[in-house]
């Protein structure tokens, strides 16, 4: 173990943004009795996420170039039955791009919230809540136990709950919390079942202990079942992972929570809460790798994420709707590589599409602000001459996010499609089909949005519903003028430095990532069982040669004719898909509907599980315990009290009688039972 990473230093990374929280969260709201203003609240929370930054981008270095490792419980919680509760640190090569992804979008986040909240009366709570969430997801790449993992877990899920309802007095922000608030908790139900299995036949939540442990859990049955164990717990804990990382059927919550703040949807919805899930199947490669049961779920799981969403893409209107369903489906593409033992590729994603998305996200919310709080790309248009520094930085974005060679999402997304491509499980058929599919999606509604906000003519002054957005809570940002205006610069400048690795990233780590050593020791892969990580290698020549190669790939083809299709139908013949619209009416009300999951969880699930709660209300409840139980057994003694009140008269000659009747009959049993 080397000597370069100390426990002190790894242990200030979270701490730091936590410290900010707490001094912004006491001292600059009411609780704490505002003692300290806006100025030094975001000035605390920055500066404790930028020393969180800088230590992290410390540690990538020494893990990178120094080999450097770290692994040591650093407090013991409680010990029971000799299952240790502990609180440590793994430090590897995932941990350490987690670290890095994590504190450096935060960061431009925290920036950007300067100029996005200026109005907000809630300025200095915004800033602890993502201060808090910066703290809860270090916590949880961080841990070398599954306790701490949990813990982490739970903590972002619960600042997530306050940020999408940040703004509590609209009933919608309040619907969306509830809703993430619960479909969450489905998901961490299996999640912690599936910790409770290792727990249970491992006898230890410590990463290294129970992966040591591997060979003997892949023996071994579900009792009562013919199931392998190592299924079950893979399966359940990757039922975690769908809820919070938005896999189909879980997903519902995501679109919703762009009720919160723009600044939010970057942050959380983007690049850490939602690849939390990602994070913790490519941990937890060592237990998958032993069930190709589990394995092909993933896949298939992830897959239909990855194309369904996108269709839904397509419809929306609301300009960080679009960028949500987006998210959906790229979550979908990660998802499959895990499925295909492309653990390496699904984290390499991760990473590129953490910084495009939260890019577009952050974009999306400068084009909100120049709009003055319109959120309906169908009245924007034209907006590239006004908002110059956003238009590019979306541009860029929008060509990473359809892997645009040379861009950091081509390396990617093509790795992932390759790697599916590559693999045997029984469901590659279908995720092949869905990813490549997906690339022709993808480029129609991101170009869509691009054409409809940037492009073409200007239709922000016929907008209905001017000044209404969904985002305008907090003024307008003391802009009165009527035309469009580029953003202040701190909201520019976390797009410039977001836009820099959107663009280069990838050219640079796609070697030692996905085929040097980076994740040596960090994500294990059965190579004999599954061979697609071997199968890339063998096929990868170098970054360049990769980007000339994909100029005739089919995937480059899909995304062009994407993007073709898009400037057609949006620019050159806009009057085109109100026709489709028409002729595609049912396909285009269940997309409305949005397959009618929503419908489905509130009519059938909400109304079963209340109706079943009801029954057992009325009858478990009321009628048999209450009725039956409680108020029968007083009724019983009342009525038994009651028929012994007649014989206790009080009257001596009364208990003579009984006494002598009672001698009768015992003489008479005794001289029966003698004869």
């Amino acid at each position: 173990m080397s000597q370069t990473l100390v426990a002190s230093t790894l242990l200030a990374v979270p701490l730091a943004p936590l410290a900010g929280a707490l001094l912004a969260g006491v001292l600059g709201t009411a609780f704490g009795g505002n003692v300290i203003g806006r100025r030094a609240s975001h000035t605390l929370t920055i500066l404790g996420v930028f020393i969180a930054f800088v230590l992290s981008a410390m540690t990538l270095n020494s893990v990178v170039n120094d080999g450097a490792r770290f692994n040591e419980t650093l407090y013991t919680w409680m010990d029971v039955g000799g299952l240790r509760m502990e609180i440590g640190f793994m430090v590897d090569g995932l941990t350490a791009m987690m670290m890095c992804v994590v504190t450096f979008v935060s960061l431009m986040v925290h920036i950007y919230t300067i100029g996005y909240m200026e109005e907000d009366a809630g300025y200095n709570r915004f800033f602890a809540y993502i201060s808090l969430f910066t703290f809860s997801m270090l916590m949880l790449v961080m841990s070398n136990n599954m306790l701490q993992l949990f813990f982490g877990w739970e903590a972002v899920g619960l600042v997530s709950y306050l940020l999408i309802g940040f703004w509590f007095n609209r009933p919608t922000a309040i619907f969306a919390n509830m809703k993430a608030f619960l479909v969450n908790r489905v998901g961490d139900f299996g999640f912690i079942l599936g910790i409770g299995l290792i727990a249970a036949y491992a006898g230890t939540l410590n990463y290294t202990e129970a992966f040591a442990k591997k060979e003997e859990l892949a023996q071994l049955l579900l009792p009562g079942t013919n199931w392998m164990l190592v299924t079950v717990i893979c399966i359940c804990l990757f039922i975690g992972a769908m809820g919070k990382s938005a896999q189909f059927p879980l997903h519902v919550w995501l679109p919703d929570s762009m009720e919160g703040p723009t600044p939010i949807s970057a942050l959380i919805h983007a690049a850490t809460m939602v690849t939390a899930g990602i994070f913790m199947v490519a941990r937890m490669s060592p237990l998958f790798e032993l069930s190709e049961t589990a394995l092909n779920f993933v896949m298939v799981i992830g897959a239909i994420t990855a194309l369904f969403m996108g269709f839904l893409g397509i419809i929306q209107n609301d300009i960080k709707r679009v960028v949500a369903y987006s998210t959906l489906s790229q979550l979908g593409y990660m998802t499959v590589a895990l499925g295909a033992s492309a653990y390496s590729v699904a984290v390499f994603h991760l990473m590129t599409h953490a910084f495009f998305k939260a890019l577009l996200f952050l974009a999306a919310g400068s084009v909100i602000m120049g709009v003055h709080h319109n959120q309906d790309i169908r009245w924007m248009g034209g907006l590239r001459k006004y908002m110059p520094i956003t238009w590019i930085t979306s541009l860029l974005g929008s060509l990473a996010l359809i892997g645009t060679p040379l861009f950091s999402g081509f390396y990617s997304k093509d790795s992932i499609i390759e790697a599916v491509q590559a693999s045997h499980l029984p469901g590659a058929g279908f995720a092949s089909f869905a990813v490549l599919a997906g690339v022709f999606v993808t480029a129609f509604y991101s170009f869509r949005m691009y054409f409809l906000v940037f492009h073409g003519k200007e239709r922000f002054d016929q907008n209905p519903d001017a000044h209404h957005g969904h985002d305008d809570h907090h003024g307008d940002h003391g802009h009165g003028e009527s035309k469009p205006h580029e953003s202040p610069w701190v909201v520019t400048l976390p797009l410039i430095l977001l836009a820099i690795p959107s663009v280069v990233l990838g050219y640079f780590t796609i070697d030692p990532m996905l085929y040097g050593d980076f994740f040596k020791g960090a994500i294990f892969i059965d190579l004999e069982k599954h061979a697609a990580m071997e199968e890339l290698a063998h096929e990868f020549h170098g970054a360049w040669a990769m980007a000339v190669h994909a100029l005739t790939s089919m995937p480059f083809i899909l995304a062009v004719a994407g993007v073709a299709t898009s400037y057609y139908m949006y620019l050159v013949n806009p009057a085109l898909p109100a026709a489709i619209k028409r002729a595609c009416q049912p396909i285009y009300t269940l997309l409305e509907n949005k397959y009618y999951l929503d419908w489905f969880n509130e009519n059938v699930l909400a109304r079963g599980a209340r109706g079943l709660g009801t029954g057992l209300w009325q009858v478990g409840d009321r009628t048999i315990i209450d009725g039956g139980v409680v108020n029968g057994s007083w009724k019983i003694v009342g009525w038994i009290s009651g028929m012994v009140r007649w014989v206790q008269t009080g009257f001596i000659y009364d208990y003579a009688f009984a006494m002598i009747v009672g001698v009768f009959a015992l003489m008479t049993y005794f001289v029966w039972l003698n004869q």
